[in-house]
């Protein structure tokens, strides 16, 4: 997986080991993940900006605010999701895919954490339960 970091490893490695919320970027595909201190890039978009990608990418990418407690995964679908036309089919798609890959990039960077879904993204996933 190809890791990059703002502004540097070294200052994200910091961060957390002061357990300071980091903002991390997954590919959809598992195979870039992007990294910082969320008092360094303040928002996704603006992590994507610094690091020379398009803010407009977002939608290309699990986000997740992370620290040593939990990670908490923005769980927004995108409608275009793997060309998945059915809605509740793709966000079980998004749900299942985002699991594992989530999952396997955060141990990679040294966090075994649970991945909450706060309420404010229920919405989208209440859809799996219905």
């Amino acid at each position: 997986m190809d890791k990059k970091y703002y502004p540097d490893k070294t200052a994200v490695d910091a961060a957390a080991q002061a357990n300071d919320p980091l903002l991390v970027l997954i590919s959809f595909s598992g195979d870039a993940m992007l990294v910082s201190n969320i008092d360094d890039a303040m928002e996704h978009s603006v992590l994507l900006k610094k690091l020379g990608f398009r803010e407009t990418d977002i939608d290309k990418y699990f986000r997740l605010v992370v620290n040593k407690s939990g990670a908490d995964w923005t769980f927004a679908s995108p409608s275009d999701y793997k060309g998945i036309k059915d809605r509740n089919r793709r966000i079980e798609a998004f749900y299942n895919d985002g699991i594992v890959i989530i999952s396997s990039a955060l141990k990679e960077i040294g966090y075994a954490v649970p991945i909450n879904i706060p309420d404010r993204y229920r919405r989208h996933f209440d859809v799996l339960s219905e």
